[in-house]
């Protein structure tokens, strides 16, 4: 049969092996080995012609042909080696990289201040036996100023001191908390004492400047329990302040104050001095206001339905920003909130340079 005969065949071969030869890539290889061996291929078209020839010219013909089909597929198999390896050469070069090359500048990131200090006083506290406790943000008046024993005629309850929120479906007002003391009174309603908690959180104020950001942060201490008395508020805001400011003879005194919801009520001052234009603290001739403490008042015992002739305790509260600036010079609050990456490569601290409720002060040093 004609295109069966050894010399057809032979040319049949070096027609394919020039092909695949001469293919450039991949794709190349991929559409000889279709046209040779595919289901219309020709060596494939010759395959289906050996049912037209009687036994014996068919088994030599086949053989024949076997040897052609071989031969090609050892060549396709060699040539697409030899393709790949070739494309693999290529996108080496071309992704080479060049050592001698400076790095890439890293930039590298910073904690911020407030949640270097913030992890810094609930460290020293988780240390003394406190738990964390959190509440909401947007508060009930009763919460956020009944319970706490404010007065109605308290200037604290005023529009021009307080953010309020329109009024709900029963005429009631809700309030962006002025302070995180709501929590206390949460906790108090929630649990029989003892209670030992630290409450962080942000809070909300209609106060803006140098000093003031009606958006801020306060951390604020509650302990409830049987035999409380001034000498534990004493002792444990005096190991606080000598803790945080790192000096351990750092001069503390409490100052009598008036808060609506302690009674005795004292501001907490530290010694400082102001020598030569700047401010340093530790001994000195000098005090500087960092908190406000006091006894719980029996009022808000009773409120939250504690026996005050049973139970005592004590609370105090500070603001984050205001021991964030003290301790690490920072001379304007609004700084806090700029987002400038200046500032935060300035007064920043490295992620893992920073203290926790797990690892304590520990390994939280600059």
């Amino acid at each position: 049969m004609q295109g069966l005969d050894a010399q057809s065949l032979s040319a049949v071969s070096d027609e394919i092996l020039q092909a695949v030869d001469a293919a450039q890539n991949l794709d190349d290889l991929e559409n000889v080995r279709i046209n040779a061996l595919g289901k219309k291929g020709r060596i494939s078209l010759l395959m289906r012609a050996l049912g037209g020839m009687d036994a014996d010219a068919r088994k030599a013909a086949g053989q024949a042909l076997n040897l052609v089909k071989d031969a090609v597929a050892t060549a396709l198999e060699s040539k697409q080696a030899a393709l790949a390896q070739a494309a693999l050469n290529e996108k080496l070069a071309t992704e080479a990289i060049d050592v001698s090359l400076p790095a890439r500048p890293v930039s590298e990131a910073r904690l911020h201040p407030l949640s270097r200090t913030l992890e810094e006083v609930l460290a020293i506290f988780a240390e003394m036996g406190f738990q964390v406790a959190e509440g909401p943000d947007i508060e009930s008046d009763y919460y956020n100023f009944t319970a706490l024993n404010i007065p109605p005629e308290h200037p604290a309850r005023q529009e021009h001191d307080t953010f309020y929120l329109p009024p709900d479906t029963d005429g009631q007002r809700k309030v962006l908390r002025t302070h995180t003391s709501p929590v206390q009174i949460r906790t108090m309603e929630a649990n029989e004492p003892p209670i030992r908690i630290i409450v962080p959180g942000r809070t909300y104020r209609s106060d803006h400047d140098a000093t003031h950001s009606p958006m801020f942060h306060q951390c604020e201490g509650l302990v409830i329990g049987d035999g409380i008395h001034m000498g534990h508020l004493k002792g444990c805001l005096i190991d606080f302040c000598r803790a945080f400011f790192g000096v351990d003879d750092l001069p503390v005194r409490f100052r009598p104050s008036y808060f609506p919801f302690t009674e005795p009520s004292a501001e907490v001052d530290i010694g400082c001095t102001r020598d030569g234009g700047g401010l340093k603290i530790g001994a000195g001739d000098d005090w500087l206001e960092i908190l406000g403490s006091g006894m719980v008042n029996p009022r808000v015992l009773e409120n939250c339905g504690y026996d005050p002739e049973k139970y005592q305790g004590f609370a105090f509260g500070m603001g984050i920003e205001r021991i964030a600036m003290l301790k690490y010079g920072i001379p304007d609050l609004r700084t806090f909130y700029e987002s400038d990456l200046r500032w935060m490569r300035h007064y920043g601290f490295l992620p893992f340079d920073a203290p926790s409720i797990h690892a304590g002060l520990v390994g939280g040093a600059s």
